[in-house]
């Protein structure tokens, strides 16, 4: 078996479990190839005897690949999408912080967890992504041109709002008049779009979700969508320029430029423990079905 390693930080007291975590795939002889960074952060923080191969970039990854481990917390799954995309790895994250909904893995079940992983007694699920394209044609975003979460559109530099044109399938919806606009997928219903009242989806649905950022027509809703059809935003305001940000990518656009959002080519996968569902993650993380009543 082998598998991938990649974190963007070390987070404090975690070094024990990340020993765990490589003691337990060294003894199961697992072969282990840790990201560049993530691999010098390891060496500096604990004293590895057994030296690890490393990759840097997506060139270096390939199908032989059979799993896929991502350290830390929601944003470093999004990171490690960046990696991965389209190779169909599976991805499993152990959260190193706070509950997220994505790296369901916690730190101090990771004996247990690995074990369980490697006796391949879980599930995947599989996540659609959005991608974005631009008119006319622009070289801003490169390959990474897909989010996992969510893409959305922002004023920059200013208080004032952006007025974003918004059309379906080159269909007319609305104007909004909103300090941006969020084009979600059901995994990332649960993030940037919930804090700004967007509705939860379970990450099957085949949905996109419309949210609105604060916005000055007060009749603007969120709005969920087939994620067969495709999303045509035209921004205008008062600085010459907007934001795009891709998960957590961000990139700056000229007011004149049209995006285009639609479903990408292909699908993240993700690797679920059966105690560790989306329901319950869901459960746990919005306190439901708790009497809080004193």
């Amino acid at each position: 078996m082998k598998i991938g390693i990649y974190g963007q930080f070390y987070h404090k007291n975690s070094g024990i479990y990340i020993q765990q975590l490589l003691e337990t795939l060294d003894k199961n002889g697992v072969e282990v190839v840790i990201e560049k960074n993530f691999l010098e952060l390891i060496n500096l923080h604990d004293e590895i005897t057994k030296t690890y191969s490393h990759f840097s970039t997506f060139e270096e990854l390939d199908t032989s690949y059979d799993l896929f481990f991502s350290i830390g917390g929601d944003g470093t799954i999004l990171k490690t999408i960046t990696y991965v995309r389209d190779l169909g790895i599976p991805i499993a994250g152990i959260n190193t912080g706070r509950l997220g909904f994505l790296a369901t893995i916690q730190k101090e079940e990771i004996k247990d967890s690995i074990a369980l992983i490697l006796d391949k007694k879980y599930d995947i699920s599989t996540r659609s992504l959005v991608t974005i394209e631009t008119l006319p044609a622009t070289e801003e975003f490169g390959v990474l041109n897909f989010a996992m979460n969510e893409i959305a559109v922002s004023r920059r530099n200013t208080t004032s709002m952006i007025t974003v044109d918004t059309s379906l399938n080159n269909e007319f919806l609305t104007t909004y008049w909103a300090d941006g606009l969020i084009v979600a997928t059901p995994t990332g219903s649960t993030g940037y779009s919930l804090s700004c009242g967007g509705p939860v989806m379970t990450p099957d649905a085949e949905n996109m979700v419309l949210t609105p950022i604060a916005p000055h027509n007060l009749n603007a809703r969120p709005l969920v969508i087939p994620d067969n059809q495709e999303i045509q935003l035209q921004v205008s305001g008062r600085e010459d320029a907007y934001l795009v940000s891709l998960d957590s990518r961000i990139h700056t656009l000229p007011n004149e430029t049209t995006v285009v959002i639609k479903k990408a080519p292909f699908k993240i996968n993700m690797v679920i423990l059966k105690e560790n569902s989306f329901l319950k993650t869901l459960r746990k993380k919005m306190l439901w079905g708790e009497d809080k009543r004193n």
